[in-house]
């Protein structure tokens, strides 16, 4: 009996060690309803969204947490392993610091992925899963790329690029050189970033330049390989996931940019048959960054979907 007692001590504090270490940073009224947003990744940190976005969605009237995983971003840990189990530990220890029972989810990027595995997990602790430019199917996201960047090089005649596609076709789609071939070319050909913002976008992307929240900012270039060392599903689909949270009732809601190189029509289509057309917002003049590109419509959609979920 006592050593289980001294076992339950140690991961209490093991859980409040981590909760302390981990950078996060609240904007609204905490009696609000309440909003966690799930950055990128591996490697990334939600700078971007703390520095552009969060303050304006609590204007609207949430509570928002921002907060960077375990040696992601601002949470500078040595020994993290940044693996799906230690990002659901992460997010149950913001939950625990900010006294939540239960808040929406937003899922951005690599964020989806854990946003819908967590809600999975934690059903009770979920009001609402907000996917962001979200990764659903990798799989499907890396042929999305491979497909386009393939018409890119066949329109310009780009031989050794061709070939280099053909190659990577060959590699076991589970494996880091795979991932890190394929997004090598979404970025080369500006999948994630949209070339001509519209006035509003454009503010906000010169903020970049001068905002001390990003002009501090250092990826960990080390992230992905750590993942991949530490994590066996490299190449998930959420999207029975997510059918099992629909069945049950959970309020799903997606919002994604016409010009954002992840993804297809196809795929924006099988949300919509998923969730319904009142649930998505496929955006034009949008790229990954939504909440950036077309920010308007981002908080207004949000303050709509998530008011509905009290």
């Amino acid at each position: 009996m006592k050593i289980l007692l001294l076992l339950l001590v140690f991961l209490t504090g093991l859980s409040e060690a981590c909760s302390q270490t981990l950078y996060s940073r609240s904007f609204g009224n905490p009696k609000h309803q309440p909003i966690i947003f799930l950055h990128g990744g591996p490697g990334s940190s939600s700078v971007y969204f703390e520095a552009t976005t969060a303050k304006r969605l609590a204007d609207k009237g949430f509570f928002v947490i921002v907060y960077d995983r375990r040696g992601e971003g601002r949470s500078k840990h040595s020994n993290a392993r940044m693996n799906f189990d230690e990002a659901f530990v992460d997010l149950s220890s913001i939950y625990k610091k900010y006294n939540l029972r239960h808040a929406n989810l937003i899922g951005f990027s690599f964020g989806g992925l854990i946003a819908a595995q967590y809600a999975q997990r934690h059903t009770g602790m979920v009001k609402a899963v907000v996917l962001c430019s979200a990764l659903i199917s990798q799989q499907e996201s890396y042929e999305t790329i491979m497909r386009k960047t393939k018409v890119i090089y066949e329109q310009t005649q780009d031989t050794t690029n061709l070939k280099e596609l053909a190659a990577i076709a060959q590699l076991d789609t589970g494996s880091l050189a795979y991932r890190t071939s394929v997004f090598k070319h979404a970025s080369t050909n500006g999948f994630f970033a949209i070339s001509d913002p519209d006035e509003l976008a454009k503010g906000i992307y010169a903020t970049y330049k001068t905002d001390p929240l990003i002009t501090s900012y250092l990826k960990n270039e080390m992230a992905v390989h750590t993942f991949w060392q530490n994590e066996t599903r490299h190449n998930i689909d959420v999207m029975p996931i997510l059918k099992s949270l629909w069945k049950g009732n959970m309020p799903i809601y997606a919002l994604y940019g016409k010009q954002d190189g992840l993804y297809s029509d196809e795929q924006i289509a099988e949300l919509k048959r998923l969730i319904g057309d009142s649930n998505v917002k496929y955006l034009d003049k949008c790229s990954h960054s939504v909440f950036i590109d077309q920010q308007a419509l981002f908080l207004s959609a949000l303050s709509i979907w998530l008011k509905q979920t009290k």
